[in-house]
């Protein structure tokens, strides 16, 4: 990340998902903030379930078109977001979880 930039993890109270995160402070490391206050629900704003709603919208029209789901794991936002297509746990570190590169959803042949 460029130097000025800031991180808030969300996930720091269970140590976060920077690898720099320090829970319940805010460090600065290569020039970039990261915020990893632990207590961050006491601290939003009133309107966090409008803004997630209006981040949760964006994510859906991006990856459709016409209706239809428009899914190309090239694309780091998809990888980063879809944990399952076709029947087979395609993130990353989702199936490094849960048992390598053949794991299977629930209920998938």
């Amino acid at each position: 990340m460029k130097a000025g930039s800031v991180v808030v993890d969300l996930a720091a109270e269970q140590h976060g998902n920077c690898a720099l995160t320090k829970p319940g402070e805010t460090v600065v490391e290569h020039g970039v903030t990261i915020i990893g206050v632990t207590d961050l629900t006491s601290r939003l704003c009133a309107h966090a379930s409008q803004m997630y709603s209006r981040n949760m919208e964006k994510l859906l029209f991006y990856i459709t078109k016409d209706g239809a789901w428009k899914l190309d794991f090239k694309d780091e936002i998809v990888a980063g977001s879809v944990i399952t297509h076709g029947g087979e746990v395609v993130h990353p570190k989702v199936k490094e979880l849960v048992g390598g590169a053949g794991a299977q959803t629930a209920g998938a042949a």
